[in-house]
């Protein structure tokens, strides 16, 4: 299965190359958008600002936005059919070098592996963005992850998603 990873989300093409990246891993429609994180926690906001983002755009499959947030508390409540394609979206910790990726893969979404939680996972496909360094203290790197960068990436996924035509 194909995967594509944004290398820099801050590039001047971020936008094309994502919706080309989303285009050739999904290879198909997707049905609902799973937008994974809260709005309590600066670097876990990825999720929820892209679906406010889509929503605002008139995008009627999206679940998770920053009104109403999925995360751990209310992810097991999620049910799709099991014919729908679902792309989950969630920050995700990594590396230095790796800040300001964006990776799309095949397979479900595991939210919660950067905290050290065990969550259900969703999805057919997800989009992660590495928002910050994992590995020591994570929630509180999560606290302390600045809102722009966040901000920037979910507005470089939210364009690709609508560039790509992944969706209606």
């Amino acid at each position: 299965m194909e995967t594509f990873t944004l290398k820099n989300y801050a590039s001047r093409h971020a936008t094309r190359e994502l919706a080309c990246g989303l285009s050739d891993v999904l290879q198909k429609r997707v049905d609902k958008i799973v937008c994974v994180g809260t709005d309590r926690s600066t670097g876990d906001s990825l999720g929820p600002l892209v679906g406010t983002m889509l929503k605002s755009r008139g995008f009627s499959n999206i679940v998770g936005d920053l009104e109403s947030p999925i995360h751990a508390e209310n992810l097991d409540d999620l049910d799709f059919h099991p014919s729908e394609i679902v792309l989950a979206i969630d920050a995700s910790l990594g590396t230095g070098q790796e800040i300001g990726k964006i990776m799309v893969r095949p397979g479900p979404l595991r939210p919660g592996l950067g905290v050290k939680k065990k969550l259900q996972p969703v999805g057919n496909y997800y989009i992660a963005g590495v928002v910050n360094v994992g590995g020591f203290m994570e929630y509180m790197v999560l606290q302390d992850t600045r809102l722009g960068v966040v901000y920037q990436m979910a507005k470089v996924i939210a364009d690709a998603i609508c560039e790509s035509g992944i969706c209606a």
